[in-house]
């Protein structure tokens, strides 16, 4: 492999911004954020909009994030 081509690989821990599950994975992502994980070290944060925490297909159910979305605006718009 080349040398200074590849990004760095470490871990880093994901926080489910709509549920608040965090998890420690290994990964090349870039942050300047960081948190104290349960074994008293540091890591980079990275914040995730859906992750298995929130993914209806894990969960089950289905959550709405936007209710003032496009379909709220044709309602209004047509009357419906």
């Amino acid at each position: 492999m080349k040398q200074g081509i590849h990004p760095e690989y470490r871990k880093v821990v994901f926080k489910d911004s709509s549920t608040g599950f965090m998890f420690l994975s290994g990964s090349t992502a870039h942050t300047d954020n960081t948190v104290e994980w349960e074994d008293g070290n540091t890591y980079p944060l990275y914040t995730v909009e859906v992750s298995s925490d929130s993914h209806p297909f894990y969960t089950g159910k289905q959550k709405f994030a936007d209710a003032g979305g496009r379909v709220d605006k044709f309602r209004k718009k047509y009357g419906v």
